[in-house]
């Protein structure tokens, strides 16, 4: 009761799983993915033993086509089910059985397949499809994206809108460099999951990445001074208090005298704090 598209990134580093259902929690049970072995959702009588399975036989060497094929001949109920995987290579693999509900069926193209059931109609997937393909410009998970919103503006699963997942793994891209983990968001119960599950993307690329060299002002005598008055307005002992204290780790060098700071994060402190002795700001950011 699913659509979804399980994709590799053209640069051949990312891996990731896009879903939306009428459907109680669908990231739950539908994706899976692991940095240099692979990406699989599992949807419509879902197994989601396949999940471990797949990436298993992925690990072991198998391509994406011989490991659905494994996973098929060992699934009595493999005729209820639906199943779209993406191996470290790019090759892909999907399959829809007879007894899916219609609409049901599946595409494939270079490096994704995109695979839906109880849809409104072919248009879903195809409008997924011409998304993809049309959007190679656009970051990897925002690529994802676009194309699930596109399957959901052109009627996506019939019975309605409920839940949304986006799950994109890349070596070394999790939380402080220590797993694969890129972005792992879903939306549960929501009216609109599709477009709340933009909005958590908007914040995961704030809070959970990394500034660029050129979002990060240098830090020097005069911004820090300034910065240490500000954080001690608002109760902390130092700027790496605050820095903790907001969730910021990913955007302020560590450090209780960091060497930069993202610029955003800067105009947050100054929007928010009352500093009179600050008159000559460092850098671009003003108060």
């Amino acid at each position: 009761m699913t659509f979804s598209l399980v994709a590799r990134s053209d640069d051949g580093l990312s891996w990731g799983v896009v879903v939306a259902s009428k459907f109680l929690s669908v990231g739950s049970a539908v994706p899976a993915a692991v940095a240099g072995l692979g990406a699989i959702a599992t949807q419509a009588d879902a197994n989601v033993a396949w999940k471990g399975e797949a990436l298993a036989l992925l690990d072991e060497g198998a391509t994406a086509e011989v490991a659905l094929a494994r996973l098929l001949e060992d699934d009595p109920g493999r005729d209820d089910r639906q199943v779209g995987l993406v191996d470290a290579e790019g090759g892909v693999a999907a399959f829809t059985g007879d007894r899916c509900f219609d609409w049901a069926g599946h595409r494939t193209g270079e490096a994704y397949c995109a695979q839906g059931n109880i849809l409104a109609g072919p248009q879903v997937l195809d409008a997924m499809v011409e998304t993809w393909e049309t959007s190679g410009s656009l970051p990897f998970a925002r690529r994802l994206l676009a194309a699930l919103a596109a399957g959901d503006a052109a009627g996506g699963d019939r019975r309605g809108r409920q839940s949304a997942a986006l799950f994109v793994v890349r070596e070394g891209a999790g939380y402080g460099g220590r797993d694969d983990v890129a972005v792992d968001l879903r939306v549960d119960d929501h009216p609109d999951p599709v477009v709340e599950l933009t909005r958590l993307l908007d914040l995961n690329d704030f809070y959970l990445t990394a500034s660029t060299p050129e979002e990060r002002e240098p830090v020097g005598p005069e911004l820090f001074a300034e910065l240490e008055r500000r954080v001690r307005t608002l109760g902390h002992e130092h700027v790496a208090e605050w820095v903790g204290s907001q969730n910021f780790e990913m955007r302020v060098a560590p450090g209780l005298k960091p060497e930069w700071i993202d610029r955003r994060v800067l105009q947050i402190l100054r929007d928010t704090t009352d500093d009179p002795d600050s008159t000559n700001h460092e850098g671009g950011a003003r108060a």
